[in-house]
């Protein structure tokens, strides 16, 4: 099984490293940073050097190398993703993405997801988008989760994380110590995107339920802080941002309701709830799932899953049951 792992920030190295510890191949990495270009890839890692350099073309490395699959972590939007990811599929290259927005992207590019399920088609390769939130946590596990209810009047799916123990690019992305004022144009404007892939998420927990959507709301608002705070000594003033507030519902034409919530704020609780209310109801509840090192390991062990599905662009909602994967070797 060979692998080219697109974009080596935080979640490209941990997905390289899962990959080089399930035993794959891995016979390129890309990255358009020319800091790490040239750099072997184990010393990015945190393992003994593998040989394989950085390089900053992605068409280069799939002319010279020969490979089954690309992981591209690379961008949010699919429009910009699936410019990255072209050249590999182009080649007949299966593609598994952590673009939030490509694990539904019917919503927002529907003529940009027909453009990638005819070139996935053309050339026998498959694209799924997948991550541990969106593409399971609120969406893949909640779905598994109605198999034993009879009747299903709503479902409520809650993420609560404590932004203070993430990657410095997560807490920037949600506008930690903004005022509210700035939060508000930042968003607008794109400067930070919030959490994105909530809507996505809540299309695809209704896909995996085959239930038709009517309706769909979605919001994004700050977290202000009540008193002065610092994480990581940077400081955060009373009354500026201090987390987020990200929702999500859908309603089916059955007067289903999907709700769904994430919150990311300085020393909030971590967990994961999933409250399905309906005959008979049922509430299941975590101590809090690490999104970076779990996103890297449910991508990986979703690549023999997606080698079963025929080609075209897919969702996670078309693959059999995900699970754990030794790996091969």
């Amino acid at each position: 099984m060979r692998v080219i792992v697109q974009g080596l920030g935080f979640i490209g190295r941990l997905t390289a490293r899962a990959c080089v510890e399930k035993g794959l191949d891995l016979v390129g990495c890309t990255d358009v940073d020319e800091e790490l270009v040239g750099k072997d890839l184990g010393d990015l890692i945190g393992l003994e050097r593998t040989g394989v350099r950085v390089t900053a073309d992605l068409e280069q490395v799939v002319e010279n190398e020969r490979a089954d699959f690309l992981i591209s972590c690379t961008t949010s939007f699919v429009d910009e993703a699936y410019s990255h990811f072209m050249p590999a599929l182009r080649r007949g290259i299966n593609v598994i993405s952590t673009c939030e927005t490509l694990v539904y992207p019917y919503h927002r590019y529907p003529e940009v997801a027909e453009r990638i399920d005819a070139m996935a088609r053309e050339n026998g390769a498959r694209v799924i988008g997948a991550g541990i939130n969106p593409g399971y946590l609120l969406d893949v596990l909640p779905a598994f989760l109605t198999a034993p209810i009879q009747r299903i009047n709503r479902i409520r799916c809650t993420r609560q994380v404590d932004a203070s123990k993430r990657r410095p690019s997560f807490r920037r992305k949600i506008g930690l110590g903004l005022t509210e004022g700035e939060f508000a144009e930042s968003l607008k404007v794109g400067k930070i995107t919030g959490h994105v892939g909530m809507t996505e998420s809540a299309l695809l927990l209704a896909d995996c339920l085959k239930v038709r959507v009517v309706e769909v709301t979605e919001s994004q608002t700050p977290i202000l802080a009540r008193a002065d705070l610092g994480v990581n000594g940077a400081p955060i003033r009373s009354r500026t941002v201090a987390g987020i507030e990200a929702r999500s519902s859908v309603r089916s034409d059955e007067c289903l309701e999907i709700e769904l919530v994430f919150r990311a704020g300085v020393s909030l609780e971590e967990y994961e709830e999933v409250s399905i209310e309906g005959e008979p109801s049922v509430v299941w509840r975590s101590s809090g799932v690490p999104g970076d090192v779990s996103t890297a390991a449910y991508i990986v062990n979703l690549i023999p899953r997606v080698l079963e599905l025929s080609p075209g662009l897919r969702l996670v909602s078309d693959l059999r049951l995900p699970s754990w994967w030794r790996g091969v070797g």
